[in-house]
């Protein structure tokens, strides 16, 4: 009987421009070291705020990917 066994890491990720961007650039730079990626899950999303303006998009995503022995 075989089987996969998947690793989920937490990760967040920014942008200036909007939460779709800061997923994105979660995933991308976590794909630059992380090999076999298969799920994406937003969890939270949030915005920093300085003098009452929105400065940064934040998007917490959990990542699964495959484990490798």
């Amino acid at each position: 009987m075989s089987g996969s066994v998947y690793k989920i890491v937490e990760l967040v990720g920014s942008s200036s421009t909007s939460w779709e961007d800061a997923a994105k650039n979660a995933v991308e730079t976590a794909s630059k070291t992380l090999k076999d990626l298969r799920i994406a899950e937003i969890t939270q999303m949030d915005m920093k705020i300085e003098n009452g303006k929105v400065t940064a998009y934040r998007a917490k995503v959990n990542l699964s990917f495959k484990y490798q022995s």
